[in-house]
């Protein structure tokens, strides 16, 4: 076995243990849906700031967004000022929806969405949604595992269900027992060996390539001769879909189950307004990451599958013993954040669907979330193989699209009472089913093209989807109300 798969090796178990002994941190009854699901509630700013680091900083980060970079070019940058935009929204609605939970106990979003609307079938259809959204996003960290697993012949030389068995059992396993406590503890070892992953790839990777300048003089020459031209630069007509994208992502980001678990586990409102502040700092390793795909086009990698492409350039130019360390980040970057997704969903499946057929909210509802934690990382699986998105990170904006159509009842809903939640729910089928067949059309790509007036505007399917949404939503209420008053 070489060096890099025994120090990735070495370094899986070694967070799996520390995911099994965080069962113990805080002492908490983890029969309780509070502390499995919530960590009690006691997360201070440092904590917060390496989960909530976790929880949005994934494979996606590591392995889409370069992929992406390689395949298309430019448009791939979008995820920097996604990010960048995503922390305003995140002060603004988390720290209020923080407060309304404090008061109130909401354990998820759809428990605003029933004490709001008193409804329940919206309630329903919120937690639902959640829970099928995040499926997407845990595909795309197995894929992540994948690509770093298969190199190995060990674990498959390149058959992709060997390695992501042994990491669905590993992700399963810690996370049934110890909750969000094990993410929380593992997330610490997670950014450490991020930012040494990332520092050492900026360091040494264009250095050997010839310095960026080259770099991108050869990307864009390569980049223009492809079956599908692409380029270093925006052309006029990906403006849009650049805009779209980035601004629809922004505004799903932290509605996420797993964001809104992360975020209910702090101890304070101050904790959220200070995290959205100190976040962006991450998204420095955001933009240097996606220039790794570049990197990637000009050493002249070939693959078939571009998820491998960063693994491809930890293995040509780092030392094998380091090149098991840059795995191992890849590896441990996907685990934190696809257990906190587990958590998220099963968490609002048990509260919010589970508790309409059982009276009984603890510790039955504990002992149904740990189930199924195990069922949604099994479908998560199941997305990974039958699901054949044309780019790792379509899982992620493919979720998008179906988490931003609870937009108006969730964030919306935290300012005003005008919408009638009956009309909340037909904007949502509205969405939902425009968001699907926009999706389907697209070869399950993100985007879609609109044909209006002679123009063409190819779009992010999540937005399309959320204005069809909130106009049906609007002219609805406005009819019902309309109708009560006449």
């Amino acid at each position: 076995m070489s060096s890099s798969a025994v120090i990735l090796t070495a370094a899986v178990v070694a967070v799996t243990l520390l995911g099994f002994a965080a069962s113990r941190w805080g002492g908490g009854n983890l029969r309780s849906l509070d502390e499995w699901a919530l960590g009690g509630r006691r997360f201070g700013t440092l904590v917060s700031w390496f989960l909530l680091g976790g929880d949005l900083y994934t494979a996606y980060t590591f392995i889409a967004v370069p992929a992406l970079v390689y395949g298309v070019g430019a448009l791939g940058f979008f995820a920097v000022p996604y990010a960048t935009i995503a922390y305003p929204i995140a002060l603004v609605v988390l720290a209020k929806f923080w407060s309304l939970a404090r008061e109130r106990g909401y354990v998820t979003s759809a428990d605003f969405v029933r004490d709001r609307y008193a409804d329940r079938w919206l309630e329903v259809a919120v937690a639902l949604t959640g829970v099928v959204a995040a499926m997407p996003y845990i595909a795309l960290q197995l894929v992540g595992m994948r690509a770093v697993f298969s190199r190995f012949s060990t674990l498959g030389a390149g058959e992709s269900l060997p390695a992501l068995t042994v990491a669905f059992v590993l992700l399963a396993a810690y996370t049934y027992t110890s909750g969000l406590r094990a993410p929380a503890a593992i997330a610490f070892v997670k950014d450490a060996l991020i930012y040494i992953t990332v520092i050492a790839a900026v360091a040494v990777i264009p250095a050997r390539l010839g310095g960026w300048p080259a770099i991108f003089a050869r990307s864009q020459a390569l980049l223009a001769h492809r079956a599908h031209p692409a380029s270093i630069y925006l052309t006029h007509a990906q403006y849009f879909t650049y805009a779209t994208m980035a601004f629809g992502s922004a505004l799903s980001l932290f509605i996420y189950p797993h964001s809104i678990t992360s975020v209910l586990a702090a101890r304070s409102r101050g904790v959220i307004r200070r995290n959205a502040a100190l976040l962006p700092v991450y998204s420095l390793l955001l933009g240097l990451l996606a220039l790794l795909g570049y990197c990637a086009v000009a050493a002249g990698i070939v693959a078939k599958d571009s998820s491998t492409i960063v693994p491809q350039l930890f293995a040509r130019y780092f030392p094998d013993w380091f090149a098991g360390i840059a795995d191992a980040a890849v590896v441990i970057g996907a685990l934190v954040p696809a257990a906190i997704m587990c958590i998220g969903a099963a968490n609002l499946f048990a509260s919010n669907v589970f508790r309409e057929f059982s009276p009984q909210r603890s510790p039955v509802e504990t002992h149904v979330a740990k189930l199924l934690t195990l069922a949604i990382c099994a479908f998560a699986l199941l997305l990974v193989f039958f699901v054949p998105v044309p780019f790792a990170i379509d899982f992620q904006l493919l979720g998008g699209a179906l988490m931003l159509q609870i937009f108006p009842a969730f964030v919306v809903g935290l300012w005003t009472r005008w919408f009638h939640p009956r009309a909340l729910l037909a904007g949502w089928i509205c969405g939902l089913a425009a968001s699907c067949a926009m999706a389907y059309a697209a070869g399950f790509g993100s985007n879609y093209p609109l044909h209006a007036f002679g123009w063409t505007l190819t779009g992010f399917i999540a937005l399309y989807s959320l204005l069809l949404n909130l106009a049906v939503s609007a002219l609805l209420t406005a009819a019902l109300r309309a109708r009560r008053y006449a």
